[in-house]
């Protein structure tokens, strides 16, 4: 393991051992009337969150796809921790890095079109949601010779909560995953 590797896993753990002291009997109360962050919303109450579920759940998931399409492991994480907390955040940090560790990318490899919310669920719980989600994703991917079209299809358990005055993605259990729905291949554009 790098010794930037190292470093964030050592910060991962550390946020992750403060956000626990901070989400403890101790932690500040929220009320029904208080509004958090979210990527390219308005600010949302608990009861606004639930209720437009179908939007708040597409803007934080953009915001990971983007974290993904970044190269350097600070970027990831930084991405990554705007809009994710605690095990979600481990998780999805480590899959991302570890993804790259067979040799790395040297430049973006996707563009995200379009996230589509499927059959979801939502339940609240006390602050937090619980959601049983799945959505597609619909995007470009490629290497420097060739694009490929893609529209994944994905099945989650997300737990999504108000922390440090945003909505984040505060639990993230990937159940599947279906890559059938793969688009056309078509030459990259050329770049003078």
């Amino acid at each position: 393991m790098g010794r930037v590797s190292i470093i964030a896993a050592i910060c991962v753990t550390a946020l992750i051992a403060g956000g626990a002291l901070l989400l403890g009997a101790g932690g500040p109360r929220i009320s029904e009337d208080d509004t958090f962050a979210a990527p390219g919303l308005a600010p949302l109450t608990i009861e606004d969150a639930r209720a437009e579920f179908w939007r708040l759940t597409p803007a934080l998931l953009l915001v990971v796809y983007d974290a993904f399409g970044e190269t350097q492991e600070d970027a990831i994480y930084d991405t990554l921790a705007s809009v994710t907390h605690g095990d979600a955040l481990e998780y999805l940090y480590l899959e991302r890095v570890g993804a790259m560790a067979g040799g790395g990318l040297e430049e973006a490899d996707q563009t995200i079109h379009e996230i589509k919310l499927l059959n979801t669920s939502v339940t609240r719980e006390q602050s937090s949601l619980q959601l049983d989600a799945s959505w597609q994703v619909i995007g470009t991917v490629g290497h420097a010779e060739h694009l490929h079209v893609r529209g994944n299809t994905y099945s989650a358990d997300l737990t999504v909560a108000p922390i440090d005055g945003a909505w984040r993605i505060t639990d993230f259990a990937l159940l599947d995953v279906n890559r059938d729905a793969a688009g056309e291949t078509f030459l990259a554009p050329q770049t003078n």
